[in-house]
């Protein structure tokens, strides 16, 4: 039962920041999921896949991780490149 622990990218599809400062604890899958035969939907009996936990800072992650006794790994931000250029540029 692990888990990582991750910043919240940002949505590349909009230019707001809105929840990019929390952090998201999920456990990683014990198994692989499987075909339904019936329907065909792709499902496994884990129910700690569904489990998101949002904190507010890494430190309280890595704190609730440790109150539990859940090995976890902290997958780091990685920094943002921002390409600066004019209007203009787009027409050279």
């Amino acid at each position: 039962m692990t888990a990582r622990i991750y910043q919240r990218p940002k949505n590349a599809m909009q230019s707001g920041k809105a929840l990019m400062d929390q952090w998201i604890l999920e456990f990683a899958p014990a198994e692989a999921k499987q075909p339904d035969p019936l329907m065909g939907w792709a499902g496994s009996g884990d129910m700690q896949q569904q489990v998101q936990l949002h904190f507010a800072s890494q430190d309280e992650a890595q704190a609730y991780a440790a109150r539990y006794g859940i090995p976890a790994v902290v997958h780091a931000t990685p920094p943002r490149r921002l390409k600066i250029q004019a209007y203009a540029d787009n027409f050279r």
